[in-house]
């Protein structure tokens, strides 16, 4: 079961189900090292979104060299600065990549597959964006 443990200060280490760890802090002057608390979220559907996607190309035998998933959030400006907007920019990198199945795999892996996506779904409005880039 995962845990966050606090270290000192606004320093806490987050350790997952199986033992893969993430330092986590406050943005301030004290706290150089970690994680912001809700980076942690827009990462974590970046990269929910991104594994399946590398995966579903690589069934479609698409020649994938690289993907980058950009993760914009727009918050509120009050407490408790909920998420209202999330944009996702994949930059997909490859030889001879074909856009209807790159195209696909990223909506299969946002709409079928991603548990941090489906969890968001109903009270963010998520928008993807899809660049692909020949190598």
């Amino acid at each position: 079961m995962p845990v966050v443990r606090w270290v000192e200060k606004r320093q806490f280490v987050g350790t997952d189900s199986t033992r893969h760890a993430i330092v986590i802090s406050t943005p301030d002057v004290d706290n150089g090292t970690g994680v912001k608390p809700s980076d942690l979220l827009l990462l974590a559907l970046g990269s929910c979104s991104a594994v399946d996607v590398v995966e579903i190309l690589r069934k479609k035998r698409q020649a994938l060299t690289g993907l980058l998933v950009r993760v914009e959030g727009e918050q509120d400006p009050d407490p408790p600065w909920a998420f209202r907007r999330i944009t996702l920019t994949y930059e997909v990198r490859g030889r001879g990549l074909s856009r209807p199945a790159v195209e696909q795999a990223v909506a299969l892996a946002e709409e079928k597959y991603c548990s941090v996506r489906a969890t968001l779904d109903s009270r963010v409005a998520i928008q993807r964006e899809i660049r692909i880039v020949e190598e």
